[in-house]
């Protein structure tokens, strides 16, 4: 029989951490939804020459990393490397920007690269993102700086800075491009291949190489912020303003490019202190020009991606606290048929009212059901037999104290069982709020 394992770069997400991924997700989207954003599902694939156009001919993605193919049709096509370009494609196709701007959408979803594996990078990985068309103005750089600072806060993470920088709109930045190519030409022989093609076509690519060689050589490159224009510098500075002004602090990073052709002007990242040199936790910026360049009208926007895999080793590194388990709240231990529909009919009913409930679907004995039950975290367990059947009454065991009381095997377990799971949520409430809570209905 074939021994069949998960491809390499990929990994399974199992039930002992799908909690974690719920919990990750579910804030991001509810923090975003906080400032305005919707969510929006794209297709897994794409015409290959989306990606092209959006991302760039130069960029390792496009040349190294894409998983590109012909499907049966002979068209090529592309599993996405990130969100932007199918979000930013189907707003277009659907006519959104012909509404009220900005249209702001968010987004979960898995992406592709070919790369190397390595902790945090995977050859199939998930981003949050989000992604605002329509809005020009500064302040909306740094709400949207403002937004993933806050999902981060949300969820717990700490030793996390910000790095920021501009790198201009295409009029500053041909002048800077002159520069690079002035600067790198002198040592084209010491750059890498793929970085002597980008020379002419694209030597801001180069900054961004992971060449040791190419990224020794940038590091004495010119500086984009000495080249911008005077609206792309009058746009940095009252970004930084804003910041300032809502007490988030960050540094002014001019290595931040950025690996996507499509940003313009705005550029930031969040990094962590936990992971070495796999740190950046979150990147975005701004990409004007986008839009037009897949054949709508210039229509300014940005927005950043977080990626979930290194997200959750950052938590875990930094000991964040994840909501408790979901747990069976109680356990029907059966004995004989007729109990086994019984607690079947029960169970139904309890689960009607949101009450997690198991019971035995495999035929095991009492004992072997209440080391079932122990395993699973049952919180309570009810012994149904046909003793208990007759009587229409059974013990609830607290399976933490051992505590039993005697319950009657009708609509009033539903409300005994509904109380203490109540009475639970408020107790947690209180730990977490670090109050008194009497009083609130």
């Amino acid at each position: 029989m074939a021994n069949y394992k998960a491809m390499r770069g990929t990994q399974d997400v199992l039930p002992s951490q799908s909690g974690k991924w719920q919990y990750m997700e579910q804030t991001a989207l509810s923090v975003a939804q906080d400032f305005g954003y919707r969510e929006q599902r794209t297709p897994v694939f794409e015409q290959t020459e989306l990606f092209q156009r959006s991302v760039g001919e130069t960029t390792d993605v496009v040349q190294k990393e894409m998983y590109t193919f012909l499907d049966k049709g002979g068209r090529s096509v592309t599993l996405r490397p990130e969100g932007t370009a199918g979000a930013a494609r189907a707003v277009l196709e659907h006519g959104l920007l012909n509404g009220a701007l900005p249209v702001k959408v968010s987004y979960v979803t898995s992406c592709y690269r070919y790369e190397k594996p390595q902790a945090g990078r995977l050859r199939e990985f998930h981003q949050f993102g989000v992604e605002c068309f329509g809005a020009a103005a500064p302040q909306a750089d740094a709400e949207m700086i403002t937004l993933a600072k806050t999902i981060l806060d949300s969820l717990g993470i700490t030793g996390v800075s910000l790095h920021l920088n501009s790198i201009g709109c295409p009029a500053c930045r041909a002048r800077y491009h002159e520069a690079l190519r002035a600067y790198f030409t002198a040592r084209q022989d010491e750059l890498c291949e793929t970085c002597r093609g980008r020379l002419e076509r694209n030597p801001m690519r180069i900054l961004d190489c992971k060449s040791p060689m190419c990224a020794e050589i940038a590091a004495g490159a010119p500086v984009m912020l000495d080249y911008l224009c005077d609206d792309c510098s009058a746009h940095f500075e009252e970004v930084k303003g804003c910041l300032t002004d809502a007490g988030l602090d960050f540094v002014v990073d001019s290595k931040i490019v950025r690996g996507l052709d499509y940003y313009t002007r705005t550029v930031f990242e969040f990094i962590s202190d936990a992971l070495g040199a796999q740190s950046t936790v979150c990147g975005g910026g701004r990409y004007d020009g986008l839009i037009e360049e897949l054949g709508g009208a210039h229509v300014p926007s940005l927005g950043f991606a977080m990626g979930l895999e290194r997200l959750l080793l950052v938590m875990e590194a930094k000991g964040a606290e994840f909501p408790e388990e979901p747990r069976c709240e109680v356990y029907f231990a059966s004995m004989g048929p007729a109990a086994a529909r019984a607690c079947f009919v029960m169970a139904t009913r309890l689960r009607e009212g949101g009450i997690a409930v198991e019971f035995d679907t495999v035929g095991r004995s009492l004992k072997a059901q209440m080391k079932y039950a122990d395993k699973i975290g049952a919180r309570y367990t009810l012994v149904v037999g046909d003793n208990e059947l007759n009587t229409g009454e059974a013990k609830l065991k607290d399976m933490e104290t051992g505590d039993q009381q005697d319950v009657k095997l009708d609509d009033s377990l539903y409300t005994i069982l509904y109380n203490k799971s109540l009475d639970r949520q408020l107790a947690g409430m209180t730990d977490l709020l670090g109050g008194d809570l009497t009083g609130l209905e």
